[in-house]
């Protein structure tokens, strides 16, 4: 069975390249997007991805609160928060939201889809 993942950013271009990448991969897919929070949280419930690729920055609603309103309704969802933001600040606010992980926008395709494969095989609090 492939690893369901949903993509969360603000850029469509971006969200556009990610696609490309993961949807090469044998073993998984892009089962849904979204470019802000509040979409995301709404569309989770419908989908539930396997794997939540969420962007920190984004209109509307943030990363940080969108992880913890998914995390509160749908305890089991696991988050990879993804930034081009390397401050602790950014990746503290995400991992104390509930972030099983946090990658760099600046990644190559190999780091990202090994890190969504450890994602998705890792234990939700």
């Amino acid at each position: 069975m492939k690893i369901r993942v949903m993509i969360v950013d603000d850029h469509r271009v971006f969200r556009d390249g990610l696609k490309l990448v993961i949807n090469h991969q044998t073993d998984m897919e892009v089962v849904g997007e979204a470019e802000d929070g509040l979409k995301a949280v709404a569309l989770t419930r419908e989908l539930l991805p396997d794997v939540i690729l969420m962007d920190v920055k984004m209109p509307i609603m943030d990363g940080a609160e969108a992880t913890s309103r998914i995390l509160a309704e749908m305890p089991g969802t696991k988050i990879l928060a993804l930034s081009i933001y390397a401050d602790d600040g950014f990746m503290e606010g995400m991992m104390h939201a509930g972030a099983l992980g946090y990658i760099l926008k600046g990644c190559d395709s190999e780091e990202l889809t090994n890190t969504i494969r450890r994602t998705a095989g890792s234990r939700s609090a």
